[in-house]
């Protein structure tokens, strides 16, 4: 299986669930939270065409920094996220596009599962996803919302161009 997959070597910190309701319903709401009001707010400006003369690296920092003001802001408040406790805890140690493998073999093939896996990206975030096993040890993504998919391929993307740098660095 693994050798039809083209896979990446990273260490992502990630935990799982059987897939139930309520997961459903923590995926729903972790993906609403990607609309949230200063990101609205953003992509109504960019709609409008407010935007065209703005950097957008010093836009997508200042979009950053609102964000952990409001995290720091809710954790002074006691307003803390409280996620669902999920049974299973390892490291995601290769990743493809639709596909990413684990430390351990814990998955059951076909069987469906609700995970979250802590992506090193700018701002880090916890990114929601339903897959199913498509091994003992491979999962094959079934949903990921949007944004979240965005940056997990652009991380895949990174971390390719970096293998390559090494393997030309390393060969001279």
């Amino acid at each position: 299986m693994a050798d039809k997959i083209r896979l990446i070597p990273v260490i992502v910190e990630f935990e799982f669930d059987e897939y139930n309701n309520e997961l459903q319903k923590e995926f729903d709401m972790l993906g609403s939270e990607s609309d949230d009001p200063i990101g609205q707010y953003v992509k109504l400006a960019k709609a409008r065409g407010e935007t065209k003369e703005t950097d957008p690296v010093l836009l997508e920092l200042l979009i950053a920094l609102h964000r952990k003001v409001d995290e720091l802001s809710a954790i002074v408040k006691n307003e803390e996220k409280n996620f669902i406790k999920l049974k299973n805890k390892t490291k995601i140690t290769e990743i493809g596009f639709g596909y990413f493998k684990i430390k351990n073999n814990l998955f059951e093939k076909n069987k469906k599962y609700y995970g979250r896996m802590k992506l090193p990206v700018f701002p880090p975030r916890i990114v929601p996803v339903i897959f199913k096993g498509a091994d003992k040890n491979i999962a094959k993504i079934e949903f990921m919302h949007e944004r979240d998919e965005k940056d997990y391929n652009a991380y895949i993307m990174a971390r390719e161009r970096a293998m390559i740098r090494q393997m030309k660095a390393e060969n001279g």
